[in-house]
């Protein structure tokens, strides 16, 4: 198989187009089209369609794909440690839930990088499915997840079926966060009632395999609040409990740092008994990095440093 047809294969799909991926690739459009086929016929599948919205993948394109990264990854991996007189990358990539805690352990290997040699860090936050689909593609290789208990049979399955590595790294129930200025921020005992007069900042895209989004919202959010925004973004959460005194947020816990920082308290609820789980993530066969286990190992530091 020829190594340079899977980098076709791949610019095709992030492109979703061959014109568009023939031009940076600095080819004509006939010998990219050409190519692509001859690869479709040698695999014996169809590794493209076109539609409506361009060129996509099929099912069988899709899992070709994932391989094709895999092996140019790893290519590319061999050549940055063995070109003479080349320093070896260090990289890392991960995928995680809006959690604070993770994002101060993210900080604190952040810390500890070796900057007399290059370096490609990623870090994204977003919901447990593109984390999943991410780290199954190899666009990532480390992902946390976070769901529900309630939700856990429906998870292990995927793990199983995805062939997929899986660590549980904490279980928690959600506190209650909001500024240090909030009328419920001095009351003892707050009750669910208490919460409807005041505005919920809720994460904008919740996730369960198999499962209705509408189902799943049930599942998650209160009956007694019917005014909510919903925002994508972590900062973005934060801010607007800092800066609108009458919202609150479910949170897991976070270091007291961070709550200083953004001028936020956490509460303690009676009322809130849903148990939930943040699970490491990673492809099987995937062996970790030095990067990986320092970043494991500060996730580990951070939940423990959590009062």
């Amino acid at each position: 198989m020829n190594i340079q047809y899977l980098k076709y294969a791949v610019e095709v799909s992030k492109r979703k187009s061959i014109s568009k991926a023939a031009r940076n690739l600095y080819m004509g459009q006939p010998n990219l089209s050409r190519a692509i086929k001859e690869l479709e016929d040698e695999l014996g599948i169809t590794i493209f369609e076109r539609t409506s919205k361009g060129i996509n993948p099929t099912p069988d394109g899709e899992e070709f794909l994932q391989y094709a990264k895999r092996i140019l990854s790893q290519i590319n991996e061999v050549e940055e440690i063995y070109k003479v007189g080349k320093k070896q990358k260090s990289q890392f990539s991960v995928c995680v839930p809006r959690a604070g805690y993770i994002a101060y352990a993210f900080a604190e290997l952040s810390k500890n990088i070796d900057t007399s040699y290059p370096a490609e860090i990623f870090y994204k936050e977003t919901n447990s499915m593109r984390t999943i689909n991410n780290v199954l593609k190899g666009d990532y290789n480390l992902g946390i997840i976070r769901y529900q208990t309630t939700f856990e049979k429906y998870f292990q399955s995927m793990f199983l079926e995805k062939n997929l590595v899986a660590e549980t790294i904490t279980e928690f129930s959600y506190v209650l966060a909001m500024s240090d200025k909030h009328p419920l921020a001095s009351k003892e005992a707050i009750k669910p009632e208490d919460l409807s007069e005041y505005i919920e900042i809720a994460h904008a895209d919740p996730y369960v395999p198999s499962l209705p989004v509408i189902d799943v919202k049930k599942a998650e959010m209160s009956e007694h609040v019917d005014k909510r925004i919903y925002v994508f973004e972590r900062a973005s959460q934060y801010m607007l409990l800092d800066k609108v005194p009458n919202t609150f947020m479910w949170i897991s816990p976070i270091p007291d740092e961070m709550l200083n920082d953004h001028g936020l308290i956490e509460k303690k609820c009676d009322f809130s008994q849903k148990k939930y789980k943040d699970v490491l993530i990673y492809r099987e066969g995937y062996k970790l990095t030095t990067l990986d286990k320092m970043f494991i190992e500060n996730v580990h530091k951070a939940k423990e440093g959590i009062h």
